[in-house]
C-alpha cells in the first residue's frame, strides 16, 4: 500500500512539474512558431505552438540585416567585457568581505555601504549626468562601467567564501602563501559552482539589458542587440521603392510580428548555448552561497 501511494505521489509530482515546464516554455514555443509561420496566420492570431503556412522569409531577412549583426556584435563585446569586469571585481570584493571584523577592520562599514547602494540609487538623471560628464556616452564603456559592481553577486560569492573550511586557509598560511596566492590557489578552485552562477548572472544581465542602450547610445550603430530589437519595425516603404519582383515578393511575405519573432529567437541562441555548460553548477552555487550568514 505504501509503495502504491508513493507511485501515485510521484506521478502527481511529475504531472505538476510537466505542466510547470510547459507553461514556462509556452511563450518561447509560441514565438518560435510565429517566426516560422505565414504573415496572415500570425497577424490574425491563428498560431499557437506549431507553425501555420511554413514561411522562412523572416529568417532570410534577419540573415541579410547588417544592422542586426552589428548590434549582435555590440552585445557580444558588452558581454565579454562586462562579464570579465564583473568577475574580477566580484572576486576581489568578496574575498576580503568574507573575513571577520577582527581580520578586516572596517568590514562592516564597507558592507553597510554596498548594501545601501544596492537598495537605493541616485536616480536616473544623476546617473545620466555622471556618465555624460565622464565622456562615456555612445561608447561601449557606458554599457559596462555603471554595472561594474554587481552587489548581489558579491554577497552571494562572499557567503560561499565564508563556507570554505578555515583549515584550508590556515594550511596555506603555514606553507607561506600570502593573500593573493591563497585566493588563486585555494578559494577560486573550490568555488567553481558559485563562480559559474555569478558569471551566468552577469552574462544574462548584460545580454538582456536594453534600457541603458536606449539612453546612452546616441547612434544606431552603437545599439546593443536588445535595444535594437526594442526599436524594430518593418519598413514597408522599402517594398514600394524596390523594383525587383523577387524582393517585393519576399518583403510582402513578412510583417513586423514575424520579423520580431525571428530576431528574438536568434538573439536567444548564445544564452541557450552557454547555459547547458553552467547548469550543473547553477543550483549548487546558488544554494551554497545563499544559506550562510
Amino acid at each position: 500500500m505504501i509503495r502504491g501511494n508513493s507511485r501515485i505521489v510521484d506521478a502527481v509530482i511529475y504531472a505538476i512539474l510537466t505542466l510547470v515546464a510547459f507553461f514556462s516554455m509556452a511563450p518561447i514555443l509560441n514565438t518560435l512558431a510565429i517566426s516560422f509561420s505565414g504573415k496572415i496566420p500570425a497577424m490574425t492570431g491563428q498560431v499557437y505552438f506549431w507553425p501555420v503556412d511554413m514561411n522562412v522569409s523572416a529568417y532570410k531577412q534577419v540573415l541579410s540585416d547588417n544592422d542586426f549583426f552589428r548590434s549582435f556584435w555590440v552585445s557580444v563585446k558588452r558581454v565579454l567585457l562586462g562579464g570579465a569586469i564583473n568577475f574580477i571585481i566580484t572576486v576581489l570584493m568578496a574575498f576580503p568581505l568574507a573575513k571577520t571584523s577582527k581580520l578586516f577592520p572596517g568590514r562592516n562599514i564597507y558592507m553597510w555601504f554596498i548594501i545601501f547602494c544596492m537598495l537605493f540609487s541616485g536616480g536616473l538623471i544623476p546617473w545620466y549626468m555622471t556618465i555624460s560628464s565622464l565622456g562615456l556616452l555612445d561608447k561601449i564603456w557606458a554599457l559596462v562601467l555603471p554595472t561594474a559592481v554587481p552587489v548581489f553577486n558579491v554577497i552571494l560569492l562572499m557567503n560561499f567564501f565564508k563556507g570554505i573550511p578555515k583549515e584550508l586557509e590556515e594550511a596555506a598560511h603555514m606553507d607561506g602563501a600570502g593573500p593573493w596566492r591563497t585566493l588563486f590557489m585555494i578559494f577560486i578552485p573550490v568555488s567553481l559552482p558559485a563562480l559559474a552562477a555569478v558569471t551566468l548572472f552577469s552574462f544574462v544581465g548584460h545580454w538582456n539589458a536594453f534600457f541603458d542602450g536606449m539612453i546612452l547610445m546616441q547612434h544606431k550603430e552603437n545599439w546593443p542587440l536588445q535595444t535594437y530589437i526594442q526599436q524594430l519595425i518593418v519598413n514597408l516603404s522599402s517594398i514600394m521603392n524596390t523594383t525587383d519582383p523577387e524582393e517585393v515578393k519576399r518583403l510582402s511575405n513578412i510583417s513586423s510580428q514575424l520579423l520580431n519573432a525571428a530576431k528574438v529567437m536568434v538573439s536567444m541562441v548564445p544564452i541557450m548555448l552557454i547555459y547547458p555548460f553552467l547548469q550543473r553548477y547553477f543550483v549548487s552555487g546558488i544554494v551554497l552561497g545563499a544559506v550562510k550568514e
